[in-house]
């Protein structure tokens, strides 16, 4: 029986999602610690249905951890977000499948089974193109490591190094080796840059990072 993950910090969302899926096992997760816990219990999941705006999950931030973190379980992502550029943007950070919260349950068992199959479920109208240049800066995105990820959302968060590293047990020589990294994977050259880098990412305003950064 196929193991499936609702990650959304809305209660009757789960709660009517999980009505929908016959012939599953159902777990859910209101945020993603709760998600992460439960993976680190049992890695052997089929599939997570994610929730792309919902608190502490940092906006893309958070599908890109879970990428990275955990490679091997596929991710669909469930959105009032209908924009087609940010809908091709979770395709890019790895996302399986993309399925509106205005979908029909008929059309949400279809998207599912599609992806437990092994597919890719792509809401009709949305293409998914070739490429482009703010593709790549995407991909790129994709390198970061799990802690890499973890720092880069603290700094968002204001946190300095002596705070990051309290929280992640790590040393702050070990802080400041990832807050390079993520320079140099970003092409920022502050950490100031860093942060405005983050916020924009996690808005999905990829296109922004193209752009000269408007801090020194």
């Amino acid at each position: 029986m196929s193991r499936i993950i609702i990650v959304d910090d809305h209660p009757l969302f789960r709660a009517a999602l999980r009505q929908t899926l016959v012939g599953v096992s159902v777990e859910e997760a209101g945020d993603l610690p709760a998600l992460n816990a439960a993976l680190e219990a049992d890695r052997d999941c089929d599939l997570v249905l994610l929730d792309l705006n919902m608190p502490g999950a940092h906006g893309f931030s958070g599908l890109l951890l879970l990428r990275a973190q955990y490679p091997e379980v596929p991710v669909m992502i469930i959105s009032a977000v209908e924009d087609p550029q940010i809908i091709r943007r979770t395709f890019e950070l790895g996302a399986a499948g993309y399925l509106p919260k205005s979908a029909g349950p008929a059309e949400i068992r279809a998207a599912i089974d599609t992806v437990l199959s092994g597919g890719i479920a792509v809401p009709d109208g949305v293409g998914l193109g070739a490429g482009d240049e703010q593709t790549v800066l995407v991909r790129r995105l994709a390198t970061l490591t799990p802690q890499q990820i973890r720092v880069l959302m603290m700094l968002s968060d204001g946190l300095m190094n002596k705070q990051i590293a309290f929280e992640l047990a790590i040393s702050e020589a070990t802080v400041k080796a990832h807050v390079s990294s993520i320079l140099q994977k970003l092409d920022v050259d502050s950490r100031t840059q860093a942060v405005i880098a983050s916020a924009r990412i996690e808005r999905g305003q990829f296109e922004q990072l193209l752009a000269p950064s408007d801090a020194p």
